[in-house]
This record gives structure tokens, C-alpha cells and sequence, in this order.
């Protein structure tokens, strides 16, 4: 399938902010740049959608959340969502709209999460502040009409990284039991070894060489030898996870590690809806409230959910 015309806009709009300049992998400078121009990317100028309550917390020793309440919210799942961003860039209002249009569709409280971003605050901090986001969720879920059984793991790229590490964290400390999580065209193999990584490496909005830099700020340098909670592909055993509903994109470089994560998690014993997005690029959902395709494609994600959730 050809790229749809929404994602042509999209890489389009993008590209003046996320194209990766010449040498940035080797010259300090170039990267201090880049990094300075992802910083500036705008967040969406369209009007906020309501929700019945939304709050701004900072959680002791811990991030910054945001917190959203639907009306009548009432011993509903508690869904946390982690941004995208490279884990360099992006802050609250990145995916503000998102948020606010899942708890509206979902009728659930949504926990927006402002972990430490990269190269100033490594692995494993951004996921530290992830564990302790979901710890503090736990705890409060019954304040804004959550119920703690229920706990939901979400992200976008970086941010999806971050959903697949707190659930397996989780299972391996003996953290708070998570009901789903769902990975939103996320990055979890920092091999980067997949066919989609050189098939799509550039002209798609999100590039692999670009791709290579994030990992590179993320990990304090070489990604290889990183461990199986900085890239969750690499890990032995994908037993006792949640379910989970994957997302992925036809013209994304990490679509196929998403496949793969996809398929690891089902072989291991998890129930696992995968969404494959035809004509799409990474990131795509970036578009919500201006892109009839983007909404359409939350709307199924959000329905995925729900069905998800109704098995557990």
C-alpha cells in the first residue's frame, strides 16, 4: 500500500525538526544540536478536548503526572501513559490530546507520566521514574475512581519501551500486577537487526540512523550488551507478562521488532491483539483531532482495549 496522504502531511510537517544532521553520531556538537532542535518541536495548538477532571501532581521521589478523570468514573481500569520522544524529548503536553481522548473513550482515569529524558538522565532513570509512577497509581487508583486491579501500561515508541520494561520490571520485583499493556509502535530492540530497520532507514519521518541516536542517548553510549529492561526483545523469557495490544505501522522502521515482540509475547502464554496500520508512519497517531485516520485508529485501539480487558 502507498503511503496515506495524512502521513505524507505528517512526515512532511516533521521532517524540519526530527531529520538528523550530518555527523550527529560522531560529532558532539551536531548532537547537542539536534537534541536542542527535537527540544523545540512544538506540541498541538488545537483546542483541549474536556475532561470531567484533570490534575497536575508531582509524586514524592518520583515524576511529575498528569491525571485524567472522565465523569462518572467508578472502579475503572487506571491507564498510565508513557511518551514518545526518543526518551530525549517531550514532556506532558506532548500527548495531551491522547491522553484526554482515552479516558474519554475508555471511561477510565489516565496517568500521564513526565519521567527524566535523556542524555541528562540515563537508562535506567527514565524507567525508575516509570516503576515508581506505576507504584504511586497503585496505591492512589481509588482516589479518582481506579480500581487497582486493573492498571494499564501505555506508551508510544520511547514511551512504548518504557510500558514493555515497567511490565517486565514488575514481574521480576514482585511489582504491582498489571492487567494490560499497550505498545504503540514501540522500540524494544536496541540491536535495531530487523529487515523494516534497512527497508524504511529513511523518508518515513522517523529515520534509523536517528533511531541509532536515540538508543545512543538512552544507553550512555553503545547499545550492544543492553540488558533486557533497556530492550525488552532481548529477554529470555516473556512468560508471565500481561496481555497486550500491539501497535505497528507499514512504513515504520520498528515495525517489525514490533511484530516480533508481538509474536514473543503470545508463544510465551500472553493474549496479544496486534493492529497492523497500513500507509502509516511512526508516530501517526501524533495526528489525533486532525486526522480522521489517526482518530479512527485510537478509537480501535481503545475498542482493542476494552475487549482485552473484558478477558482478563
Amino acid at each position: 500500500m502507498e503511503l496515506k496522504a495524512s502521513a505524507k502531511d505528517f512526515v512532511t510537517a516533521t521532517r524540519p525538526f526530527m531529520k538528523m544532521p550530518e555527523g550527529a553520531l560522531t560529532d558532539p556538537e551536531a548532537s547537542a544540536e539536534f537534541l536542542r532542535r527535537l527540544r523545540s518541536m512544538p506540541s498541538s495548538a488545537r483546542a483541549a478536548e474536556p475532561v470531567a477532571t484533570v490534575v497536575d501532581r508531582r509524586i514524592e521521589e518520583g515524576p511529575a503526572v498528569r491525571v485524567y478523570v472522565p465523569g462518572g468514573a467508578a472502579d475503572a481500569p487506571v491507564l498510565l501513559y508513557f511518551h514518545g520522544g526518543g526518551w530525549v524529548a517531550g514532556d506532558l503536553a506532548m500527548h495531551d490530546s491522547t491522553c484526554r481522548r482515552l479516558a474519554n473513550l475508555l471511561g477510565c482515569a489516565v496517568v500521564n507520566v513526565d519521567y527524566r529524558l535523556a542524555p541528562e538522565h540515563p537508562y535506567p532513570l527514565p524507567l525508575d521514574d516509570a516503576a515508581a509512577a506505576l507504584a504511586w497509581a497503585a496505591a492512589n487508583a481509588a482516589g479518582f475512581g481506579g480500581d487497582p486491579a486493573r492498571l494499564i501500561v501505555a506508551g508510544s515508541s520511547a514511551g512504548g519501551n518504557l510500558a514493555a520494561a515497567a511490565a517486565l520490571r514488575a514481574r521480576d520485583e514482585g511489582g504491582p500486577r498489571i492487567a494490560l499493556q499497550v505498545l504503540l509502535y514501540p522500540a524494544v530492540d536496541a540491536s535495531m537487526s530487523h529487515a523494516s530497520v534497512r527497508e524504511l532507514a529513511t523518508g518515513y519521518g522517523l529515520e534509523s540512523p536517528t533511531m541509532r541516536w536515540y538508543w545512543r542517548q538512552y544507553l550512555g553510549g553503545d547499545a550492544g550488551g543492553a540488558d533486557h529492561l533497556a530492550s525488552p526483545l532481548a529477554a529470555p523469557d516473556l512468560s508471565r507478562l500481561p496481555d497486550a495490544v500491539v501497535v505497528t505501522a507499514e512504513f515504520d522502521p520498528l515495525r517489525d521488532e514490533g511484530d516480533a515482540y508481538a509474536r514473543r509475547l503470545e508463544e510465551a502464554g500472553s493474549g496479544v491483539t496486534l493492529l497492523r496500520f497500513e500507509g502509516q508512519v511512526h508516530g501517526f497517531l501524533g495526528l489525533l483531532g486532525v486526522s480522521e485516520d489517526a482518530d479512527r485508529a485510537l478509537a480501535s485501539v481503545a475498542e482493542a482495549i476494552r475487549a482485552r480487558l473484558g478477558r482478563a
